[in-house]
């Protein structure tokens, strides 16, 4: 496994350093509710908002609902669907030589059917190491056309407390750091012409306020691979985490 995440990194900036790179900064509203039905069935639910660059207006919107089965106390696979919308700045009608003219559409929906597995352990006493492995079917719209691609995206998070707990972590500070990277399965050729599509490093400090809410804020540096020229995004992340 860690040969693997070695390569899949060096193979990742690889990539970022040969090409044209463009600076964002942003900010996104991110929140995460986890239900519990019974011992083996519960909700994933999770809504997130994010800004244009330089905070002008909202860009994107998701809203991710998910049925979860528990099959042990460290581990679980979700089964969902996601709904996004990316907003548009106003655009004029298209007219380029070789290229049918056409109204822009200043709405982009994109539909996805994603299954995860997450797997929890405790790397050493207080900290909490989650991998997740999240498989996406996506439905994109776009300009002139639409796009059926698949994705996988690896995902681990750390959460340590910035103090020494006697028993389960149910409440005060805490740190987080996170890594997401994502690769593109299908239609490679169609979206960025290359296999890997960005990544995500994320670092932040938290409040636990009770065993069932968290509320943290935090750095996240978006690396994105694009087809003419590559995206770095500086977001400023505000995360709320309900558990119940």
């Amino acid at each position: 496994m860690k040969k693997i995440v070695l390569v899949a990194f060096f193979s990742v900036f690889t990539s970022l350093l040969h090409a044209q790179t463009v600076n964002q900064n942003t900010g996104w509203l991110f929140f995460l509710n986890s239900t519990k039905f019974n011992d083996k069935w519960g909700m994933h639910f999770d809504l997130q908002l994010r800004s244009e660059d330089n905070w002008d207006g909202v860009r994107n919107l998701l809203v991710r609902p998910g049925i979860t089965y528990y099959i042990n106390k460290n581990s679980n696979a979700t089964l969902g669907y996601l709904f996004t919308q990316t907003y548009l700045p106003e655009l004029y009608p298209v007219f380029a030589p070789g290229v049918t003219p056409y109204e822009p559409k200043f709405t982009l929906t994109e539909h996805r059917i994603w299954q995860q597995y997450i797997y929890n352990q405790q790397p050493w006493k207080g900290a909490v190491l989650s991998h997740r492995f999240r498989l996406e079917q996506r439905f994109i719209e776009r300009q002139t056309d639409e796009l059926f691609s698949q994705r996988f995206r690896y995902f681990f998070r750390l959460v340590q407390p910035l103090k020494k707990q006697e028993g389960a972590f149910t409440k005060g500070m805490f740190a987080a750091l996170q890594n997401e990277l994502f690769f593109n399965l299908q239609n490679k050729e169609k979206l960025n012409g290359s296999f890997f599509d960005q990544n995500r490093a994320y670092l932040a400090v938290g409040y636990r306020v009770s065993k069932s809410f968290d509320i943290e804020a935090g750095y996240l540096n978006q690396s994105i691979k694009g087809a003419n020229a590559n995206t770095v995004n500086n977001v400023a992340q505000l995360a709320l985490y309900t558990r119940f």
